[in-house]
């Protein structure tokens, strides 16, 4: 191994956080490093009387369906630690972080400025706390024009041809 010993990526079920992986997996490969995918869960009032294992079984599930949806399962040719971690996603990704030689890889934001003010920058976190590089990656336009009706169900936009 050379220079990287683990890349660290957050998926949080966004198309932004599948562009993150599709990065962190070819670092990983390119460095012969560790992959750390992260799913964080904490339960909020929104939950309700949720059961807690519930919550942590549907992050689990979240990076199922990310490597599903991206690779068509696990990639066989890497070494991968999944980490479901019961935390706000910033303290989780910072606290997988093992040393310098780390790299984290995060989607880039796709909430509007009032929410980011309102609920805090899990990148912005993760830069000031991580002690390891940080790579965001940003959604290209398409992933941006799609992610709404992903989401919601919502039909597709028409795409000019």
């Amino acid at each position: 191994m050379t220079g990287t010993t683990r890349v660290i990526v957050g998926l949080s079920g966004s198309l932004s956080s599948l562009a993150a992986l599709y990065h962190a997996v070819g670092e990983a490969a390119r460095h012969q490093a560790v992959l750390v995918p992260v799913a964080a869960w904490a339960a909020n009032e929104r939950d309700g009387l949720r059961p807690l294992s519930e919550l942590e079984h549907a992050a689990r599930r979240r990076l199922d369906v990310a490597f599903d949806q991206a690779y068509g399962g696990y990639p066989s040719d890497l070494v991968i630690h999944p980490l479901v971690v019961n935390a706000e996603p910033g303290p989780a990704l910072v606290g997988a972080v093992t040393g310098p030689a780390d790299l984290l890889v995060l989607g880039a934001a796709t909430r509007r400025r009032l929410d980011r003010l309102r609920h805090g920058s899990v990148a912005r976190h993760c830069r000031h706390r991580a002690g390891c590089r940080v790579v965001e990656v940003s959604p290209s336009a398409l992933l941006t024009r799609l992610e709404l009706p992903a989401r919601t169900g919502a039909p597709l936009p028409l795409l000019a041809r």
